[in-house]
């Protein structure tokens, strides 16, 4: 049984092993076939004139701009449409938050002593924080979350 449970692991490892060799070689082949690209447009620069090679380098460079600013457009369009949500839900917490204070006003008073004691001091330890802190995204609806509340 012991043996079993090893050799079905090894087989495991090794079919593992083998699709990350394939993924690989797949990688290696299409990085070739851009390097095969790229030679062959250097070497269609470099027979141009003079003139044609810088045209031909700043055609390379406003797309590779163009294509830089469509990616920034597509980012900011996602923030936008986060921060959006963002206030969305700021608005409910807030509505929330007043309701709750609108509730604890119509508390008979008698009962707001007990409450105050059953409350929880919590101490926290201050530090002097600087800089950006790192998170994974992830986690990044729960960091938002907190911030808010």
């Amino acid at each position: 049984p012991v043996l079993r449970l090893l050799e079905a692991q090894l087989q495991e490892q090794r079919r593992e092993h083998e699709e990350e060799i394939e993924g690989l070689k797949k990688q290696v082949d299409a990085m070739q076939e851009e390097v095969r690209k790229q030679q062959q447009a250097f070497l269609q620069t470099l027979q141009l004139s003079p003139e044609a090679q810088v045209e031909f380098g700043l055609q390379q460079e406003i797309t590779r701009l163009t294509n830089e600013n469509l990616d920034l457009k597509e980012l900011l369009e996602k923030l936008e449409k986060n921060e959006k949500k963002l206030k969305k839900q700021l608005k409910i917490y807030m509505k929330k938050v007043q309701d709750f204070e609108a509730s604890q006003t119509m508390v008979p008073t008698e009962r707001r002593p007990h409450e105050h004691n059953m409350q929880v001091a919590v101490q926290r330890k201050e530090k002097d924080f600087q800089g950006m802190l790192e998170y994974y995204k992830e986690d990044e609806p729960l960091l938002i979350r907190n911030l808010i509340t």
